[in-house]
């Protein structure tokens, strides 16, 4: 049997080291887990979604399209002060764009990701993995192009900047895997936890909304778990140095993203003519648009303690991204204001219900 060439320098050594992940057997059971799932519950955008029924026309006029309390413009009283019709008018458009961005973001994680399996080893769990939630991925960008195609709205999706720059996000996968991963989080969380507060208030909705946010909030639980459990296992074997600048570069990482895919951008407010001063109460002036920034990252902030990326000047910087807050005791813990929260939550014992829960 042909010997594998080790590298040379030091740095390619630990790189190579880090990729080899089999001998970590707990880590190896997880993404072992998570593949079933994906083989045994999986959806296709054209299978599961039968788009010539009837009940998914796009109708004019359909108040199913009012925003819910659930989103932060449709709770805002700017947009509950509007004529009925408006109020549909800004709710197609709203979510015509949140697909869009979608699908933009999961093209830049399909190719970071298969930039980072790239240099898996033979054998690599994590390689079968990574592949499944690309095909995935792949999948919601059909469902959300074709979501936004019958609302019949010629939306942008992500902001002009975040546009110029994708090419080179996923180029960070490979030397900087990370980053990358908590980028990753930083796009899903926010999408996800908009969704599932959308299903869980219960408010009628246009089934094509309503289908596609099950299916992504479904398939997702896999996503999200696999980047916990990737950062769990890679972020404490860093180097002291580039930890402390990695627990840096998470909250301004989790800000700027979390902005560019909840925000709409310049074109809606000239579309709709929206005041300028309702905008900034909306993103992010008022005390319950705060709030919201805050809950989203509950779960990155769990993770964050737990890797060790809460240092005091990390928590410093969370704080003036206006992202601070206190630690989800589980991940995907729902929103609770009656129940406190401590300020460092018993996480780690939730973590392997939380991948065993995962939808299989």
């Amino acid at each position: 049997m042909a010997r594998v060439k080790q590298p040379r320098t030091k740095i390619m050594r630990r790189w190579r080291s880090n990729m080899e992940v089999r001998q970590d057997k707990a880590y190896t059971e997880r993404l072992q887990t998570l593949s079933e799932g994906s083989v045994r519950r999986n959806f296709s955008p054209y299978v599961d979604i039968d788009w010539d029924d009837p009940a998914f026309e796009v109708i004019p006029n359909d108040p199913r399209w009012v925003l819910t309390n659930s989103d932060p413009i449709g709770r805002h009283p700017w947009y509950r002060a509007q004529p009925l019709e408006k109020q549909i008018e800004i709710g197609m458009w709203r979510q015509a764009n949140v697909a869009k961005v979608g699908l933009h973001f999961e093209s830049i994680l399909m190719r970071g990701m298969l930039g980072y399996v790239f240099w898996n080893p033979n054998g690599s769990p994590e390689y079968r993995y990574c592949l499944h939630e690309t095909i995935e991925e792949g999948n919601h960008t059909l469902m959300f192009q074709e979501m936004v195609n019958h609302i019949g709205m010629d939306v942008p999706g992500m902001p002009r900047m975040l546009k110029w720059v994708s090419p080179f996000v996923p180029l960070a996968a490979q030397p900087l895997p990370g980053l990358f991963f908590f980028g990753v989080l930083a796009g899903e969380e926010p999408i996800d936890h908009l969704q599932k507060s959308i299903l869980r208030e219960g408010s009628e909705l246009h089934p094509i909304m309503e289908r596609v946010m099950a299916i992504h909030v479904a398939e997702e639980a896999r996503h999200i778990s696999f980047a916990h459990e990737f950062l769990e296992r890679r972020v404490p074997l860093m180097r002291r140095g580039p930890r402390f600048v990695l627990s840096l570069f998470v909250p301004i990482t989790m800000r700027v993203l979390c902005s560019a895919i909840t925000k709409p951008p310049k074109a809606f407010w000239r579309e709709f003519d929206i005041p300028r001063s309702v905008k900034k109460d909306i993103f992010f002036k008022s005390p319950e648009a705060r709030q919201m920034l805050s809950d989203v990252f509950g779960d990155v902030r769990m993770l964050c303690h737990d890797t060790g990326l809460m240092n005091p000047l990390a928590r410093l910087v969370w704080k003036l991204c206006r992202i601070s807050g206190d630690a989800s005791r589980y991940r995907s813990e729902p929103n609770r204001a009656h129940l406190p929260i401590e300020a460092r939550p018993l996480a780690p014992m939730a973590t392997a219900d939380a991948v065993e829960s995962i939808p299989a």
